[in-house]
């Protein structure tokens, strides 16, 4: 789920590692989906252009692609792996970066940019943004979704002085933490601080929503679903800005 190019070696061979999870939650990926397809209405206008950034496999464009019907999706990811079994699912996947050389997209091309849980993974987030601002057309719509630093069981956690979920120390193993997978989080945001990140990078915030989260013990997930009520706590921040 890495559209930027990582230094060779460490998160390079971790990105491109088949093992590594490059799918999320299907709940998350249709709230997300809900909300683009309300933000773009139906296409009888004419099909509009969604670039799915750090597409993954596929599976969250596959799940928003029913919703989306006549408008043209096109996935976009670094990892050959995870391209591999984009194909699979998708009419149309490229190779692309955010980084060094940019997207193979021009200026203002696209009129909404998926994001679904990818900002976490880079190490320069400004760049990344400046690239999608970049590629979306003047009012184009960004939808983005990460996971929650605040979550309503990390603070909890931070209380007991336990490291909080979706936070890792190392690549190789999960220290300090409940969880079993790497997936190779490098940043983490709470509302407040996606809210500023994204409106400094040139978005205006049109709604921030939250979303559960598939890995939560089956015995709290009616507590889960019940913080998405507050996005502040719920587990995924779903943020729908557009471009200025």
């Amino acid at each position: 789920m890495t559209t930027t190019a990582p230094a060779p070696g460490g998160l390079r061979d971790f990105y491109e590692d088949p093992a590594v999870p490059v799918a999320s939650g299907t709940p998350r990926s249709l709230r997300q989906a809900r909300m683009l397809a309300a933000a773009l209405g139906p296409a009888t206008a004419g099909p509009r252009t969604v670039l799915d950034i750090g597409c993954g496999d596929g599976t969250a464009a596959a799940t928003a692609a029913p919703l989306l019907a006549g408008h043209r999706l096109v996935g976009v990811d670094w990892s050959q792996d995870a391209l591999r079994r984009a194909h699979a699912r998708l009419p149309y996947a490229v190779r692309g970066e955010l980084g060094d050389g940019g997207l193979p997209f021009a200026t203002a091309s696209a009129d909404a940019v998926l994001f679904s849980e990818v900002v976490e993974h880079l190490a320069d987030p400004d760049t990344a943004l400046d690239e999608i601002r970049r590629v979306l057309r003047p009012g184009g719509h960004l939808m983005l979704s990460t996971p929650n630093l605040a979550a309503w069981y990390n603070r909890a956690l931070l209380l007991a002085g336990v490291q909080p979920v979706f936070s890792e120390v190392s690549l190789r193993a999960i220290h300090g933490r409940p969880g079993k997978e790497v997936v190779g989080h490098l940043r983490l945001y709470t509302a407040r601080a996606l809210r500023e990140f994204v409106t400094a990078s040139g978005f205006e915030v049109v709604r921030l929503a939250g979303a559960p989260f598939h890995g939560v013990p089956r015995p709290l997930r009616p507590l889960d679903r019940l913080a998405c009520a507050a996005p502040s706590l719920s587990s995924i921040l779903l943020l729908h800005a557009r471009r200025t």
